[in-house]
Parts: structure tokens; C-alpha cells; sequence
């Protein structure tokens, strides 16, 4: 099964560890013979600035990891960037698609022109937060009443212009709610059911259907916690109970995979890094038939993009 994942750490790591390789390092959950191995076909690949960087050095950090990614992602053999969505139904059998993101605007202050340098190196999707308050939004860690911040507009029209896609995978349950009725595009990158496990970071019904609704996605993630009630352990057939919720609830054209990988502490027992993919997806194919498998894992998100701007 070809993969498509929508959300890893890689160039955190890769930015703060100069003698690390994209290509083989084992301190790399996605690196590239492991994403490989286990036929992830598109990856992307998330520039996000820890909120204990300075305030005056976080665009420098974003844009160390742009270089990061241009200078080791990029240059591997096989790997072509995607720029424009049209591209992934383009790439051939041989060929690796690579696909920034931008996971919180902690780096961009309230200036756009920092948001339009990093549109214009690649990003395709945004989140306005990580887990915290900017000058954007809050996130999920914060008080859940609270909404987006006034510069929130001016950031959401700009996406919209340029077609950008809002990730809400960290948003708090207020900046969701008035997220959904401003952007154009509208996704969860990596986030699962709250009916299953009751952690902030995941979605409720309601929020999943409101998502479907406006057109996006749902993409669960790895991390055991919010699998399984806090735990720090988790199966696959636990996530599966995520997947089979949300799909019951929306579909299973609307479901998809954001594994989180690098930026994990615990992982899921047979599923520690992108080699072990495969393992989902023969386990999903207990529950679903092959097409419904493939729409998770790669075609229903290319049909998703490629309609982005029909």
C-alpha cells in the first residue's frame, strides 16, 4: 500500500543535529530507507519552533529548517518537492514527493511578510498554533473558551488567497469553532477521536463532521496518548478503534494517516518507525476491503487536493 503521511518532525532534528543523515540515520523515525521501506510515497514534513525559543530567534529557526530540508531532504535521490498539489498524481514509481508544513505561527509574530517567505519556500499547510498561545491563536493546553486573536484574520485571508490549506490539529475548541467558518480549506493533520480517547488534542464528533462538512480531512496520529486514555503504550488495533470510529462517523474517503513520527517520545507497539507502516495497513485490512485501505493510505487524499481548487 502507497502511504501518504501528513505530518513529521524530521527537520526539528535535522536543524538541531549537524552530523544527522536524512538518508539512513537511526535516530530518525522518517528517515529516508525507512520511509521506504514502508511505501510512504509523500511525506510532509513539518517546520515547528519550540515555544521555549526566544521570541527574537524563532523565524531564524523556521528558516533553519527550510534549510534543513532543502539541504538534506531535498538533495537525496528520488525526492521531488511538491509545490503544487497536481505534482503527487505526477510522480513516478521511482519518486519520493516531500511537502513542507507549517506546525503553529509562533515564528512569524504578527509580521505577514514572515508568513509569505515561508509560503513562498514551499509550505502547503498551516496550523495557526502548536499547544500554546501566540499572537495568532491559543492552543489545545489553553483555556478552551477562548477564541482566535484579532491578527487570526488577516493571517486566515492571506492562506485563503493563496490557497493554503488550515491544519486545526493543535487549535482549542473556541479558535476551532470560528476557524471553521473563516478558512477556505480546512484539514486535521494529525489528531484522532475524542469519543475513543478523551484528550484535548483530539477532535469530538462534532468537530470531525464540521471538518467533512467544509470539504477536509481527518488524519489520526501515532502517539500512544491520544490513542489510549494517557497511556504510553498503545496497538494497532487501538488506533484501528479510532479509524473505525471516525469512519463510521464520515466515511472512509475522509480518513487518513499523520503519524507524528520524530516528534513522539512513545510509539505504538509494531509501529515505532515509517519501515513499519505496512503493518498498519495489513492489520487494516482485517476490518476493510483493499480499495477502502488504499482510499485511507494514499488515494483519498490525492483526490482531496487534486480538487482543491476545482
Amino acid at each position: 500500500m502507497k502511504i501518504i503521511d501528513l505530518h513529521c518532525d524530521v527537520l526539528n532534528k535535522l536543524s538541531r543535529f549537524e552530523d544527522m543523515s536524512f538518508l539512513n540515520d537511526p535516530r530518525l523515525d522518517s528517515n529516508f530507507e525507512r520511509l521506504k521501506a514502508g511505501n510512504v510515497k509523500v511525506q510532509v514534513f513539518a517546520i515547528y519552533v519550540h515555544p521555549k525559543v526566544p521570541i527574537e530567534q524563532r523565524f531564524q529557526m523556521a528558516l533553519k529548517q527550510v534549510e534543513a530540508f532543502k539541504k538534506f531532504v531535498l538533495t537525496t535521490p528520488g525526492v521531488v518537492h511538491i509545490t503544487e498539489w497536481e505534482q503527487i498524481k505526477e510522480l513516478q514509481e521511482d519518486e519520493f514527493g516531500a511537502v513542507l508544513s507549517l506546525e503553529g505561527c509562533d515564528c512569524i509574530g504578527t509580521d505577514i511578510e514572515i508568513l509569505k517567505v515561508l509560503l513562498d519556500a514551499g509550505v502547503k499547510l498551516v496550523g495557526l498554533t502548536w499547544n500554546y498561545e501566540n499572537d495568532v491563536a491559543y492552543g489545545n493546553l489553553e483555556d478552551p473558551n477562548k477564541g482566535l486573536k484579532p491578527f487570526a484574520k488577516t493571517v486566515i485571508n492571506y492562506l485563503n488567497e493563496r490557497d493554503i490549506i488550515l491544519d486545526v490539529a493543535h487549535l482549542n475548541d473556541a479558535g476551532f469553532y470560528e476557524l471553521i467558518s473563516l478558512a477556505k480549506h480546512v484539514i486535521a493533520s494529525h489528531s484522532n477521536s475524542r469519543t475513543i480517547c478523551a484528550n484535548p488534542r483530539n477532535l469530538t464528533d462534532e468537530q470531525v463532521k464540521l471538518i467533512i462538512e467544509k470539504g477536509g480531512r481527518v488524519h489520526v496520529v501515532f502517539y500512544p496518548p491520544f490513542i489510549e486514555n494517557e497511556m504510553e503504550q498503545a496497538t494497532i488495533p487501538q488506533i484501528i478503534d479510532h479509524i473505525k470510529h471516525l469512519v463510521k462517523l464520515v466515511g472512509v474517503e475522509n480518513v487518513g494517516f499523520g503519524s507524528d513520527f520524530d516528534g513522539i517520545d512513545f510509539k505504538v507497539d509494531g509501529l515505532t518507525n515509517a519501515s513499519e507502516y505496512q503493518n498498519l495497513t495489513n492489520a487494516l485490512l482485517q476490518h476493510f476491503s483493499e480499495e477502502e485501505v488504499r482510499m485511507m493510505s494514499y488515494n483519498g487524499f490525492e483526490k482531496y487536493v487534486l480538487s482543491l481548487k476545482a
